[in-house]
C-alpha cells in the first residue's frame, strides 16, 4: 500500500474545519490516513486530536 503524503491529512482536516461537519465518508477517509501510517508524528498527531476534540465540544457536526 502507498502511504499518502502527510499534505492529505492536513486537506482533509482543512475539509473538515471549513465546513464544520464531518461525514461518515470523510471520517473514513481522515481514518483511512491516519491507519496507513507506521507511526504518527506529532503534527499528524495534534491535527487528529484537533478534530477529535472540536467534535467532542460540539463544535463540528457529524452528520450521515
Amino acid at each position: 500500500m502507498i502511504t499518502p503524503p502527510r499534505s492529505s491529512l492536513q486537506a482533509i482536516v482543512d475539509q473538515i474545519f471549513a465546513e464544520r461537519r464531518i461525514t461518515r465518508q470523510v471520517q473514513h477517509d481522515l481514518m483511512q490516513v491516519l491507519l496507513s501510517e507506521a507511526q504518527l508524528s506529532s503534527q499528524d498527531q495534534a491535527l487528529a486530536e484537533r478534530v477529535f476534540e472540536a467534535i467532542k465540544q460540539g463544535k463540528l457536526r457529524v452528520v450521515e
